[in-house]
C-alpha cells in the first residue's frame, strides 16, 4: 500500500476519535526506534494506534488531534545528510499534504504547541501509564499551562487514557483492513503449505522454518507477524515454543504456529501434521477432536452471540474427546464444573486479531462478555496437548495438535480467511504424498 492510498479511511478514524473524546486534546506518539546491540537498530515498527489513524509510518512523530477534529502531525523535518544513511523522511510540509492533517510541524516544536494547545481545554487524552518518558512529559505540560492561571488561562482538569476510546475503534474492520487482512491470510496460508510440502524426518524445525520466512517475505509480507513456533514432537505440548532448533522423527507430529504482517495487519494460522506425511492412528484420532471443536466454535461465531460462546462450544467437544480417549474421568458436566480439562487443554479459543496480532479491544464490558459484531476479526483455535505422564495411555504421549484460522463476524456464518491452508487430513496428507512424489 503507498502512503497515499486509504487516506480517507484514516481521515473518517480520526473522526471518529474527536466524536469519542468529545472534547479536549489527544495525544498519541509512534514508537520510538530501540537498538539492539551498539548502533544496530531492531527493524522499526510503528504503534499500531498511530498507524491506525494516520497511515504515517516514520519514528519521531505524534499525532495531536482536538475534539473539533483538528489534526496536526508532529515529525522529523527533512534532513539531507541523514537520508543519506537511512533513506527518505517526508518532513512537515509534505506528510501535511500527503496524509491530510490540518497542520504539522516539527517533532522539536511540540513541547511549544502543546502549551498552546492545552489552554483552556477540559481534557488531555494520551497514553496514560504506556511510557513513564511520557507520563513526565503530559505531567510538563500541565503544569506549564497551569502557571499561567492568573493570566485567566486554565489547564485540563482531567486526564484520561487514550487507548480504550481507539481500542473501540478497532475493533471493527473497514474494508481496508479487511482486505488487507485477507491478503496476509492468503500469504501465511501459502507459507503453511509450503512448510508442508518441504517436511520430512531428518530436516530440523529450523529448516522449516525458514521456508515459511521465505514464503512471507517472497509474497510481499514485511515481517512474521509474531515469532514462529515450529515445534516437532513433545515440543508441540509447549505453548509457546520458539527454539526451534530441534530434529523432526519420523512418526511425530509437528505443530506450526505462524503468521505474516502485511502493511501493519496480522494473520495467524497454526496446522498439525506427521512429520512422516502420514498420521497415525492416535494422531488421527486426537487431531478429530481438535477439528470437531474448531467447527463447534465456529458455528458459535455469529453476530449477537457472546464472545465466550465459542470457547464454551469448543472447551464441550474437546472434554468429551478427553473422556473418549480416557485422559480424565466422570461425567462431561464433572469434568466441565471441575475444569479437569485443562490439564490438556489451558487457553482460550480466539483472541482479537488486526494491526496485532492479540488485536486492541475488550473482551468484556461492565462484565458481561462482549457481542460479536459484523467486521470483528478473531481467531479460533482449540488445541489439545498430552505431555507423557504415568496416568497418559503410552500410544496419546507427546500429542500436541492445535487448529487455529483468522475468521471475520458476518452476517451469516464466519468468514474463514485462513481456509486456503491445508486442514483436513486427507488434504494433508494428499499435500504430502504428492510433495515427495515430485521429489
Amino acid at each position: 500500500m503507498t502512503p497515499s492510498e486509504g487516506i480517507s479511511q484514516h481521515l473518517e478514524r480520526r473522526r471518529r476519535l474527536a466524536q469519542a473524546m468529545a472534547e479536549g486534546v489527544a495525544v498519541v506518539p509512534t514508537a520510538p526506534e530501540r537498538l539492539r546491540n551498539r548502533d544496530t537498530h531492531f527493524p522499526y515498527r510503528f504503534d499500531s494506534h498511530f498507524y491506525y489513524l494516520t497511515g504515517f509510518a516514520e519514528p519521531d512523530a505524534v499525532l495531536v488531534l482536538t475534539a473539533s477534529n483538528r489534526s496536526i502531525l508532529f515529525c522529523r523535518e527533512r534532513n539531507e545528510e541523514r537520508e543519506i544513511w537511512d533513506g527518505f523522511r517526508y518532513g512537515p510540509q509534505a506528510a501535511r499534504e500527503r496524509f491530510a492533517f490540518d497542520e504539522a510541524y516539527p517533532i522539536a516544536a511540540l513541547d511549544e504547541k502543546m502549551l498552546e494547545l492545552l489552554e483552556n481545554q477540559p481534557a488531555l487524552h494520551y497514553p496514560v501509564g504506556a511510557d513513564a518518558e511520557w507520563d513526565g512529559r503530559a505531567m510538563r505540560w500541565l503544569n506549564a499551562v497551569r502557571a499561567k492561571g492568573r493570566a485567566g488561562i486554565a489547564a485540563p482538569e482531567r486526564v484520561q487514557d487514550v487507548r480504550g476510546l481507539i481500542d473501540n475503534l478497532r475493533l471493527v474492520k473497514d474494508a481496508q483492513e479487511l482486505a488487507l487482512m485477507r491478503r496476509a491470510a492468503r500469504i501465511a496460508a501459502a507459507a503453511h503449505r509450503r512448510a508442508m510440502q518441504a517436511t520430512q524426518p531428518g530436516r530440523n524445525e529450523y529448516e522449516v522454518e525458514a521456508e515459511l520466512l521465505y514464503e512471507f517475505r517472497r509474497s510481499g509480507a514485511q515481517f512474521p507477524a509474531y515469532s514462529p513456533i515450529v515445534a516437532g514432537g513433545a515440543n508441540s505440548c509447549v505453548l509457546h515454543y520458539v527454539f526451534n532448533d530441534a530434529p523432526l522423527r519420523d512418526g511425530e507430529l509437528l505443530l506450526i504456529d505462524a503468521g505474516c504482517e502485511l502493511d501493519g495487519y496480522a494473520s495467524d494460522i497454526t496446522r498439525t501434521f506427521p512429520v512422516n506425511g502420514r498420521f497415525s492412528a492416535a494422531q488421527r484420532e486426537v487431531y478429530e477432536i481438535v477439528a470437531a471443536a474448531q467447527k463447534a466454535a465456529m458455528d458459535k461465531v455469529r453476530p449477537g452471540n457472546a464472545w465466550n460462546e465459542p470457547h464454551e462450544a469448543a472447551v464441550r467437544v474437546l472434554a468429551q474427546g478427553m473422556l473418549d480417549l480416557k485422559l480424565v474421568s466422570g461425567s462431561l458436566d464433572e469434568v466441565l464444573e471441575k475444569e479437569a480439562y485443562k490439564r490438556f487443554y489451558m487457553h482460550r479459543t480466539g483472541h482479537w486479531l488486526g494491526l496485532d496480532v492479540h488485536d486492541a479491544g475488550e473482551y468484556k464490558r461492565a462484565g458481561q462478555w462482549r457481542t460479536l459484531e459484523p467486521g470483528m476479526a478473531l481467531t479460533v483455535e482449540p488445541g489439545l496437548y498430552i505431555r507423557a505422564a504415568d496416568d497418559v495411555p503410552e500410544r496419546l504421549r507427546n500429542i500436541g495438535i492445535r487448529i487455529e484460522d483468522d475468521v471475520v463476524v458476518t452476517r451469516g456464518d464466519c468468514e474463514v480467511i485462513t481456509a486456503e491452508a491445508p486442514k483436513g487430513i486427507a488434504e494433508i496428507e494428499a499435500l504430502m504424498r504428492d510433495a515427495r512424489a515430485r521429489d
